[in-house]
This record gives C-alpha cells, structure tokens and sequence, in this order.
C-alpha cells in the first residue's frame, strides 16, 4: 500500500511545482530523501533505564528502532566519558518517512499548545529543513500516564533541492504548517 503523502507527492505536488518553478522534467522536482529524528539526552549517563524507555517510545512514534548515539569525547564537567550513551536518532526512508511526515503534521503539531506553526527560517543553505519539538506526549503513540522523563526531538526533513525556496514551496504543499 502506496502512502497518502506519497501518492499525492507524484499525482498533485510534482505539477504544482514544475509550473510555478517552469521545470520542463519532473526530475527536477524536489523529493524527500529521510527524514532525521534525533533525542538527546544527557540523563543517560546516570541512569540506563532512561535511555531504554526514550528507545522504546521513539520506536512507538516512528515505526522503527532508533539506534543510541554514543559521546564523541569525555566532558567532565557534564559527567559524560567517551563511548557513554547520550541519545538516540531513527533515520527514516520511504514508506515509513511519509507516514511519520503525514502523522507529525495532520495529528501531532496540531495537538501542541498555543501552536502558531513552525519557523519557516530553519532552512539550511542546502534546503534542509530542521526544527524541534519540546515534548513527546504531543504523539498519539505515547500514553502521557506512563512517561517517565519529558524530552524533546530534533526533527531534520532532507530533501534533494538545492534551494531554500524549492525546498519551501515542497514542505508546504505537503501541508507543513508554516508560521507567515
């Protein structure tokens, strides 16, 4: 089964685009490549029972087991040695990246207090997009009863552009809710 963001990525996003831009090939056109979800948490140094709950919570939210990240380098002052666990990340591609990309902006970002949209200034020079969010609980997947730690999430949207306006123009005809 094709994706609902996928199938109108190819039926309706690719003319939208190659008009307003006079592409002449839809190769042109911009296309998500993965999308980037990473925590980080610095509490997982004292305690290894935080780091599972934040693996198996962020497996709820994006379908698939994320891998914990590991300190590059020892910083004494924040208590973390070299090769300690301080996050996780889950790269996500194809099916699985529409279907979190079609959750995050249809059922998630809506369920944020006093939500305005996110900043449509967090483009790289190379059409990126990156923000974050404060909290996991705005997630349907996760029940708010059984969270044990509050954390946020680095949301990082890659796609093919080499342009901020391409990449713009793509994320909001997927629906990306854009403050103005």
């Amino acid at each position: 089964m094709v994706p609902r963001l996928q199938d109108r990525y190819k039926k309706e996003i690719v003319p939208k685009i190659m008009e307003s831009f006079g592409l002449k090939n839809k190769f042109e056109v911009p296309r998500l490549v993965k999308i980037v979800v990473n925590v980080g948490l610095g509490e997982a140094t004292q305690d290894k029972k935080i780091l599972d709950g934040v693996i198996d919570e962020m497996a709820l939210i994006t379908g698939q087991r994320p891998v914990a990240t590991k300190a590059k380098k020892a910083i004494a002052g924040f208590k973390i040695r070299k090769g300690s666990p301080v996050g996780c990340k889950v790269t996500l591609r194809k099916a699985r990246m529409y279907e979190f990309l079609d959750r995050l902006i249809n059922v998630a970002l809506p369920r944020i207090r006093d939500f305005r949209g996110v900043p449509n200034n967090s483009f790289d020079e190379v059409g990126n997009y990156s923000f974050g969010i404060a909290e996991q609980a705005i997630f349907p997947e996760i029940d708010a009863d059984k969270v044990t730690l509050v954390h946020g999430m680095d949301i990082t949207i890659v796609t093919t552009s080499k342009e901020k306006d391409k990449s713009f123009e793509l994320l909001r005809h997927f629906g990306m809710p854009f403050t103005r």
